[in-house]
Formats: C-alpha cells, structure tokens, sequence
C-alpha cells in the first residue's frame, strides 16, 4: 500500500505557502471583481509567515497547527478563520498518526471540510471553497472505491477540484459580501475555490512525491 511518514512531511505545508505566496497578486485580482480584492494579500501573508515557523522535517502535524494559528490570530478577511479552522481540524484528525495512507487522508480531508462548513455554512452551489473542496473529496473517494491506489486517487482529486473551481465562473454568490452583487456575481471565479484548489493540488503534488 502507497503511504508516507508523517514525521518529515511538514514540508507539504512549505510547499503550498510557496503556491499561495507564488499566486498572491493573481487571487486578489480575482477577488477583486466581486469582493474586497484583499485574498490573495491576506493569504499571502498568513501562508508565508507560517512557512517561516515550520519545521520541514517536523510532522505534518504541527506544521498544519502552526499555519491554523498564524490563519486564525495574523490574518484579516474571513478566509483567515475558514482556512485556520480546516487546518486544524486536519490536524486534529492526523494527530499522532506514524503512516499516513489513502484511508487517512481522506478522513483528513473531511475533518477539514467539515471544519468550514460548521463556520460558515456553505454549500455546494454557494460559490464559495466548498465548490471545490467537495467535489474533490468525492473524487478521491470514488477513485478509491475503484480500487486506484493513492496516487491515483491524488490524482482524481486535483481534477475534480479543478472542475469545481471552474463550476463557480456560473454560480450566484450566495454567501458573504459579493452576495450583495446578485447577478452580477456570476460570470467571476470564486477566489476561495480558487485559493481551496490551490491547496487542493499542492497537497496531491507534495503527498505524490513522497509515496512509496
């Protein structure tokens, strides 16, 4: 079975600062269109500062706990408590995990969407990051119902969280401030879909890379 140490992997969470921080002024340009244009900043900041406190060779772990507190406490915007609560209800779920396999992640996954929903609320269909986490962990769920090992299930996951990113250029904000655009919101991607993805596939590259 594909697995990987959880000792070791805090550098996963390096690697997706680098994606946040590589793409700041492409997220707050796309935030810009139906919210405050301040995402991709906020994010930036947040995911940078916690990649400089981070332990590369610590374990996934802590380096998801280090980056919830940086999220929730250093950041402003609402995506600072969205993005700092799923991070810690991952890292709650992995807690002292040794070896970290497709059954796993998956329950990590879910502890972190659902995580985002008890604060906010949202749906599928509401143009916010559930549009992308969702779909995704479905993807990755099917695959493994398939009988694809975990990379190819990493695999299905990125492209589903791709899809749902997209999905949301068609959708009618329904939640936060760009829900006040009505119609006017549609035709936009959703920088937390955005964003959520970003994670999304960064996490899928980084577990990838380490499997056995």
């Amino acid at each position: 079975m594909q697995e990987f140490a959880n000792k070791g992997a805090g550098e996963i969470i390096a690697d997706i600062a680098a994606v946040i921080v590589e793409n700041k002024a492409y997220l707050s340009e796309i935030d810009g269109k139906i919210g405050d244009g301040d995402h991709g900043v906020n994010m930036a900041k947040g995911f940078g500062r916690a990649a400089e406190r981070l332990d590369p060779d610590g374990t996934l772990t802590n380096a998801m706990e280090i980056l919830s507190d940086v999220l929730m406490s250093e950041i402003g915007g609402s995506m600072g408590p969205l993005y700092g609560m799923m991070f810690s209800d991952m890292a709650d779920e992995l807690g002292d995990t040794e070896v970290i396999d497709a059954k796993v992640f998956a329950a990590v996954l879910r502890a972190g969407r659902d995580g985002v929903q008890q604060i906010g609320d949202a749906r599928v269909g509401d143009k916010t990051l559930i549009d992308s986490f969702t779909p995704a962990i479905d993807g990755f769920d099917a695959a493994l119902a398939e009988g694809k090992n975990f990379a190819d299930a990493l695999g299905a996951l990125k492209r589903a969280a791709e899809e749902g990113r997209d999905s949301t250029i068609d959708l009618l904000a329904k939640l936060g401030r760009s829900a006040r655009l009505g119609e006017r919101s549609r035709g936009v991607l959703d920088a937390g879909a955005t964003s959520c993805c970003m994670i999304l596939s960064s996490f899928a590259d980084s577990i990838t890379a380490r499997l056995d």
